[in-house]
């Protein structure tokens, strides 16, 4: 079945509020979005926004729009967004070696082996984020050109079945730029298995 294109632009909006959006409410919207459920999400996010007191900078309130109002967006709570003011953002750090006090490991092996050589993925990584109020979370980053949505959704739940009950999950399309949040994520992360499209690389 063809995704939608709202589905897509859902999802980029997705990947731009990660590390901004409280993880209790990110990972809950991409499994909606994932069940064919994105009128949920464009009823729930606006508000959960306002709420959280999550500003958007222009671009990704355009995007917003564009996904969204389409799909039912209560057009005054969207209006009520607040405008991004850079020097507000939360910034995390990311570390690719595991806590000792945390269990990861049973995870990433499971992730492994349901994505090596998967197709339409290109490469699994992981990266452990350090907040501020000292909580260290895995983050999986997944570099897929099929099924983003999809994808999302199916890791998420392999992860709450081994006990994270709300697993941060990001997967980037080639064509996107990642988000700073997904560079400094990258750029401390670990590779857990390679996907079809990069066995064929390197192959080629």
């Amino acid at each position: 079945m063809a995704v939608r294109e709202t589905d897509l632009l859902c999802h980029e909006l997705l990947l731009r509020l990660a590390g901004r959006l409280p993880d209790r409410h990110l990972w809950r919207f991409r499994d909606w979005l994932a069940g064919d459920a994105a009128d949920i999400v464009a009823r729930m996010l606006p508000g959960t926004l306002v709420r959280e007191r999550i500003a958007l900078d222009e671009a990704e309130y355009q995007l917003l729009s564009n996904a969204l109002v389409p799909l039912g967006a209560d057009a005054a709570m969207v209006n009520a967004i607040l405008p991004l003011d850079p020097d507000a953002v939360r910034q995390h750090a990311f570390s690719s070696e595991r806590p000792m006090d945390r269990v990861g490991d049973s995870a990433l092996l499971v992730l492994g082996a349901t994505l090596r050589g998967r197709p339409g993925v290109r490469e699994v990584r992981s990266s452990w984020r350090h907040s501020a109020d000292g909580a260290v979370k895995l983050v999986v980053l997944v570099t897929a050109g099929a099924d983003v949505v999809g994808l999302t959704g199916e890791i998420q739940r392999v992860l709450r079945a081994l006990g994270e009950p709300e697993p941060c999950v990001e997967v980037l399309p080639p064509d996107l730029e990642p988000t700073a949040y997904h560079h400094a994520a990258l750029a401390e992360s670990v590779l857990v298995c390679a996907g079809a499209e990069e066995l064929a690389g390197r192959r080629g």
